[in-house]
């Protein structure tokens, strides 16, 4: 039996010659650089497709949104590895980004793979009330914190939140995902009783599905975002370090009843 002929090895992203770089069909030194911001580029690697200024604007409000937000686990992470191994500036901003999950930034996969798997991208919804009812009873029945909900730290509001929103009115991009999020949200706080803000991953989840992303990237977009803060806390961790003191701190603090002193 003859054998069949393996199927071809194919990326439609990139190629390179000696005298060419193409990225998306597109000429880097030629169509890129000087043409494209960083937040433009990264929807061109990710789609395909030359961002409209609508996407522009709302896929760079996105990212931004995610670079920073002070002394988060991710950046204590980085910065303490990077106190161990200063010579391996990469592998602190990997264990800064390690910890990036259903917790921390990466809560707004778990927003949009609510909202798009409720209410799937081709699909159909007269009642986006009913459906926010049903969603927040579902996930109260299982005892599952609703993602995109609640902040440790923000509250009443989270003041991301409705600058997101608005910039998604502004650009065309405020449709039947940010609406079924606001209702769930409503819905949320009613049940529980309880002040449940919708944060910006849960504004940002929403905003992913009317752009029609798959959730199983959006995790990324923190990724990348988040890579961006944490180069800057390893920066100011150079010149100003707090790594030793916060270990010393935590040390003395945690083994102090060892001494009888708690």
């Amino acid at each position: 039996m003859a054998r069949q002929p393996k199927p071809l090895v194919r990326s439609d992203i990139a190629y390179s010659t000696p005298d060419r770089i193409v990225v998306r069909g597109k000429s880097l030194p030629d169509e890129v650089l000087g043409h494209m911001n960083l937040g433009d580029f990264a929807f061109l690697q990710l789609t395909g497709k030359t961002a409209t200024p609508q996407q522009s604007a709302m896929f760079n409000a996105i990212v931004i949104t995610l670079v920073e937000h002070g002394m988060t686990p991710s950046a204590i992470a980085a910065r303490m590895t990077y106190a161990g191994a200063p010579e391996s500036l990469q592998a602190a901003v990997a264990a800064g980004l390690c910890g990036l999950g259903s917790v921390f930034v990466g809560s707004m996969e778990g927003a949009c793979r609510m909202l798009s798997e409720t209410l799937p991208y081709d699909a159909q919804c007269d009642d986006l009330e009913k459906l926010a009812v049903d969603t927040v009873a579902a996930w109260r029945t299982r005892g599952t914190p609703i993602p995109g909900l609640g902040h440790p730290l923000h509250k009443p509001i989270d003041p991301r939140t409705p600058r997101l929103f608005e910039l998604a009115a502004q650009n065309g991009m405020s449709g039947r995902y940010v609406k079924l999020m606001q209702l769930i949200g409503a819905e949320a706080e009613r049940a529980s009783g309880k002040a449940l803000p919708i944060n910006a991953t849960g504004a940002i989840g929403a905003i992913c599905c009317e752009f029609g992303f798959p959730w199983r990237i959006v995790r990324g977009f923190g990724v990348m975002a988040r890579a961006i803060g944490l180069v800057g806390h390893l920066l100011e961790e150079g010149e100003r370090p707090m790594s030793f003191e916060l270990w010393q701190r935590v040390e003395d603090e945690a083994s102090a009843h060892l001494r009888g002193e708690a």
